[in-house]
């Protein structure tokens, strides 16, 4: 199985993983707040050294391409692209709302029992946009999504056709200021479950097996909406040459 360098900077967590063969070798991993350029560097150099591996014997680099925080993606996917460029290795982009839900999936057992549910089951997560926004999409319990993502602005009949037939669980740091609108029997709410480069490992490596990798030269974040742009520090390339 491949050895896979995760990079997770889509939101206010910054978390760097090597994995191989289903499991996290080692992370690093802050939640601190949008520091990402003073961290990333370092957690990848730190990754490398706890595993005693050399950065060029990566098999390639996984990056969460969004939506999400637009200065934390241009971060994450900035390095991950100069990476691959200068060690000659694949780019596989990761949507960070399904690295959530496979979050999600690995607790799916302990949810039906935690809330004895009946029946089908969808996920929602949510990544905090502005206000009342949301960047949003459903899933089945297979992970496969029922809807394109979109920015939703959320109100008390949102959802409403589908929770009339199903469970679905609202997570991810958008979700805490929609469980208020969000009034139903069937909607359950897990809290604010963080995104973090592990979760990336299932989607990462079955990418790699089918060699969906991204175009290095043209790969972009998914921002969703028009991005404003900022300079976000990129001095982490030329110490991995």
């Amino acid at each position: 199985m491949p050895v896979i360098l995760n990079i997770e900077t889509s939101s206010d967590v910054c978390s760097v993983a090597i994995t191989c063969d289903g499991r996290v070798l080692t992370e690093k991993e802050s939640t601190e707040g949008l520091n990402h350029s003073k961290l990333l560097s370092v957690f990848v150099g730190d990754v490398f050294k706890e595993t005693g591996l050399e950065i060029k014997s990566v098999d390639a680099i996984a990056v969460s391409k969004g939506p999400g925080s637009y200065t934390g993606l241009r971060i994450g996917v900035s390095l991950a692209k100069g990476l691959c460029y200068a060690l000659g290795k694949p780019l596989i982009g990761v949507g960070t709302l399904d690295s959530l839900v496979s979050h999600a999936l690995i607790s799916l057992d302990q949810y039906i029992s935690d809330f004895a549910i009946e029946g089908d089951i969808l996920f929602c997560p949510m990544i905090d946009a502005r206000r009342m926004e949301v960047y949003t999409s459903l899933y089945n319990r297979k992970g496969e999504k029922l809807e394109e993502v979109s920015a939703k602005i959320i109100n008390s009949s949102s959802y409403s056709k589908y929770l009339k037939k199903h469970t679905i669980f609202f997570f991810g740091n958008g979700s805490v200021k929609c469980q208020s609108l969000i009034e139903h029997p069937n909607a359950l709410f897990r809290g604010p479950l963080k995104s973090s480069a592990r979760y990336m490992l299932r989607l990462a490596e079955k990418k790699y097996e089918l060699s969906k990798f991204e175009n290095v030269a043209y790969f972009e974040p998914f921002y969703l909406k028009d991005f404003v742009a900022t300079t976000p520090g990129n001095k982490v390339i030329k110490k991995f040459k």
